[in-house]
């Protein structure tokens, strides 16, 4: 495709930015941070983008803690994500840290531990099926290293995947 043929972006009048954005709101959860973002791609001027945004909130349209809530719950449970990698999510979001803390702990208080250091295991057994190592603690090290990626704590990688992984041979060497 040429970059001529490439049709630029229309720019949206406030009204326009508040149809589409009420249209978006109604199908899926946004968050404060995504309408600003949808806002300076369609043209918007900053001014005009927080009037369009305060009446978003207003209406309920938009609800960060709603959002951030949502979010978590279906990273946690559908996802597999741990809580260091939805904070971070919802951080590049531009979700206030307080709401994002308040979600986390709604979340993590309503879940058993069990159930969540059960899904880990789970997790890194399904990895430990189609990773390739040439020893135990070369698994261990990949298995610990993938848990990590999904933003799970550390002691709790660790132990699930010291349980995956059996080792005969005791290793008190690490190279690094």
């Amino acid at each position: 495709m040429e970059p001529s043929s490439v049709k630029p972006k229309r720019a949206k009048t406030p009204d326009e930015a508040l149809a589409a954005l009420m249209r978006l709101c109604a199908r899926a959860e946004k968050c404060a941070g995504d309408a600003r973002r949808l806002m300076r791609g369609w043209g918007l001027g900053a001014s005009d983008a927080e009037r369009v945004l305060a009446r978003l909130v207003a209406d309920r349209f938009i609800d960060d803690y709603r959002y951030a809530a949502a979010f978590v719950r279906e990273k946690l449970r559908l996802s597999g994500w741990g809580a260091y990698k939805i904070r971070t999510a919802l951080r590049r979001k531009e979700i206030a840290r307080e709401t994002i803390e308040a979600a986390l702990s709604e979340a993590l208080g309503a879940s058993d531990p069990a159930q969540l250091a059960g899904r880990l295991d789970a997790q890194l057994r399904r990895k430990a099926r189609t990773t390739k190592a040439a020893t135990p603690r070369e698994l261990k090290t990949k298995l610990i290293r993938y848990g990590l990626s999904l933003g799970h704590d550390y002691e709790a990688v660790l132990a699930a995947a010291g349980r995956i992984v059996t080792q005969d041979e005791p290793c008190d060497e690490y190279l690094f």
